[in-house]
This record gives C-alpha cells, structure tokens and sequence, in this order.
C-alpha cells in the first residue's frame, strides 16, 4: 500500500453505525447486498481528481489554505507525479473503485499542443503502471478547454477557428488517452461554451459548431474503438452569463435538435441543478424518464448562494432522492458518482481528504438502503400509479392511445356537470420518507 502522503490514515474499513473512529465507514459496506448487488455496484463512487488533489482551496476573495505538500515541488512534471502518487495512495485507502480526471489536472501544458501531449503521455504511462497495482479504474476523462486564455470566447463555441481547431484536437488526444486507460466514459462540460452579451454574438453559428464538435467526437469515438459512454454535464452560468449547456432539458433540446441524442447521455450535478433553478432530483428524473441518465457529479451546493460551493454530500435527504432515481433507472454503469467536491477553505488538513470522502459515501450508502426501502415498502410508488389511473381507461386510454381530438373530448366533456379531484396528500408524503429514515 502507498503510504507517503498520508502516513496517519489506514485503510478505511465498515465499522457499523456505532463506531466512533473517524476514519471508518458507518454505512458505506462495499459489499452488502442492497436491491440485488453489492452497494459498491449500486454506488460507483469515483474521486475527482482535480478537487481532492489539485485544489489549494483559493477562492476569489483568499489565497489557497491547503496544506497539501506535493503542491509544494516547483518542477512541473515532478508535481504531476508527486500529485499523481497522492491520488492512487487516497483512493486505494478510501477503498474508491474509480477516479476522474481533466487532461490538463494531471499534465502541465508545453509551449506547443505537441509538447503538452508529450507530458500528457508521461503522466498517463505512470497512471497506467500504478493502475497494476491499486484496483481503481478510470470512471471518465475529459479536457479542459475553459482554463487557458486561449478559450476566453469559448472552445467549440469560440469566434477563432484556430481555437476551434485547437480544442478539437486537445479532445482527440483526451479521448485517446480515456480510451487507453480503459475509462468507462468521456464527459464534455462547455466550461465557457456560453456568451456574456448577445451584442458580439452570433448564435446560431456557435450552436452549430458546438454540433459539429460533437459529431466529430462521436465519430472518433467509433474510429478509435473506444466503447465507452459519451457524456454532456449541464451548467446554466457561471463563468459565463448563460451556457448553452444550461439543464437537462436544454441538453435534451440540442442533441435532439442535431442528431446527437442516441450517442450521448448526460452527466448531471447537484450544485448546477441548483444555478439552473431546479433540484437535483428533477434534473436526474427528467433525464432517466428520456433513457439519457449516464452519470452523477455527487456533490451539494448552498441554497443561500448563487454560485457553485461544490461541497462534499451531508444531506441525507436529497441523497435518498437520488438513490430513488438511480435505483428506478437500474443503476448507472457504465456511469458512476463521482465526487466533484472540494473541501471547505477551513478543513485544510490533509487527512480531511479521507473524512469528507467518508462523510459523503456513508450519506449515499444510507439514502440507498432507505430508498430501497422505500421502492420495497411500494406506498409512494402506488400513490403516483393510482392518482394517474385514469388514463389506464376510458377517455384517459384514448388520450394516451392517439385516438382522441378536439372534438371527441368536447362531446365527452361538454355536459358533465361536475368533475372531481383527488387530494395530492404532499404533506403526507412527505412524512412518509420520514417513516424510513
């Protein structure tokens, strides 16, 4: 076991809900069975790299506070290792089965896309040597085409088509590298694909060649033989005014709108679902009930604030919510949870890496199995089949069925004289997740 970073943390293990050690599992049992197959299959948890490892907890009114001493060596590809052996010493004490990456987390740029890709290949020639020695695999890749000034106007949304061309080609080598590492999925987040102001903009022409990067990115997918998932993570603003990437519902719009929905399915976060103004749990249905659920970004943001906080999964009702979607739709593989979470600017010790990871994966090990509960137990499920009954007969079956118009349901309707409801009992609906808990 690698044990250079954090000498202090064991292997993190289930203890059961009485244990008081903060460095074991409360709830979280890889193996136990839930709903037929272990939690760990139900689960799929996965660290995001970029957040456990590579943030230094600044923010745009203080400088980082982490301590974090691989940050600390000043030789770029030396760091890049140094971080690298961090993250497979966390994830094979958190027992984590998957980790995810941007391409330019782990590599530092050149001073041409060919060098970078030369420092990419490196780093990547490592990851794959440790991954023969610790059991985690890659849940998915993708590249970073929002850090760089070079994406100030966008990526396959920019005004430049040399910038156009160069994001197109630094996803050509992130797909390829995915595809090495056996990642289950590649993920696309517009991370500046959106605009400021609509005075310098021109739509349609950014719209369509954001299509057209995908298109082209499904197709390499196909010629690489990567077998893997292709993903659309949602955010409504922040950097930019609005993104053309906004909610589920919007994602649903464009790649119907171009031809693109039977070869991506979307990737959703809670604390975007939050910006876009909606709930995790409407975002993560919506997107199952159109067969597009691929995976989950599992973090939490602040209801008070209105950016994105990214903070480790406490809340243990919204996670039963999202185990009720996740369980409803089957599972997620070849998607996962990824924790795209970062510490808080005051936990700044190292060890606080494995307590909010153990924090977070114990709330969605217990939403799971009150979930489960919940789907066993079949009242809730009953309510919603019942209060929709109507449409299993008569005029209801007509609508559904195609075989009703304008004027056969005003001859139905037009002399009935009174027409009842039945109450929507939300307040004891409500009290009945209660029940489970």
């Amino acid at each position: 076991m690698l044990n250079e970073f954090f000498p202090n943390v064991p292997k993190i293990q289930y203890e059961g809900p009485e244990s008081d050690n903060p460095f074991a599992f409360k709830f979280y049992d890889p193996d136990k069975a839930v709903a037929g197959k272990p939690m760990k299959d139900h689960l799929r948890f996965s660290l995001a790299y970029w957040q456990a490892i590579l943030s230094d907890g600044a923010d745009p009114f203080g400088a980082g506070t982490m301590q974090r001493p691989w940050l600390s060596i000043t030789d770029p590809m030396e760091q890049a290792k140094a971080r690298m052996r961090a993250m497979f010493e966390a994830v094979e004490k958190l027992g984590m089965p998957f980790f995810c990456f941007h391409d330019r987390d782990i590599a530092p740029e050149g001073d041409t896309l060919r060098e970078t890709n030369r420092n990419l290949d490196e780093i990547v020639s490592l990851i794959k040597e440790y991954m023969q020695h610790v059991n985690v695999k890659l849940l998915w890749g993708t590249a970073c085409l929002f850090k760089h000034p070079r994406f100030a106007h966008g990526a396959g949304t920019s005004c430049n088509p040399d910038v156009f061309a160069y994001a197109a080609a630094e996803v050509k080598k992130a797909m390829e590298v995915t595809h090495e590492l056996g990642g289950a999925n590649y993920v696309f987040w517009g991370g500046r694909e959106g605009y400021d102001t609509l005075l310098h903009t021109d739509m349609k022409i950014e719209l369509d060649n954001m299509a057209r990067l995908l298109h082209m990115a499904a197709d390499y997918a196909k010629e690489i033989g990567f077998k893997g998932q292709l993903l659309i993570e949602p955010k409504p603003k922040e950097p930019t005014v609005h993104q053309y990437d906004y909610d589920v519902g919007n994602i649903l719009s464009f790649l119907r709108g171009y031809g693109l929905d039977d070869r991506f399915k979307i990737n959703v976060e809670q604390n975007h679902a939050i910006l876009a103004g909606h709930s995790f749990q409407h975002e993560i249905r919506l997107a199952r009930i159109n067969n597009m659920l691929g995976s989950l970004d599992a973090n939490q943001g602040d209801y008070l604030l209105g950016w994105d906080t990214d903070q480790f999964t406490t809340n243990l009702y919204e996670a039963i919510a999202v185990m009720y979607e996740v369980l409803h739709a089957g599972g997620l593989a070849p998607g996962g949870m990824n924790f795209d979470a970062k510490l808080r600017r005051q936990s700044f010790e190292p060890d606080d890496i494995f307590l909010s990871h153990i924090a977070a994966m114990d709330t969605y090990a217990r939403g799971l199995e009150v979930a489960d509960r919940i789907i066993n137990d079949g009242t809730l499920d009953r309510f919603v089949e019942e209060r929709y009954a109507g449409y299993r007969s008569g005029i209801g079956k007509e609508i559904v069925d195609g075989k009703a118009d304008f004027k056969k349901l005003e001859d139905y309707i037009i002399d009935k004289a009174d027409i009842q409801n039945r109450s929507g009992r939300r307040e004891w609906l409500e009290s009945l997740i209660n029940r489970f808990i």
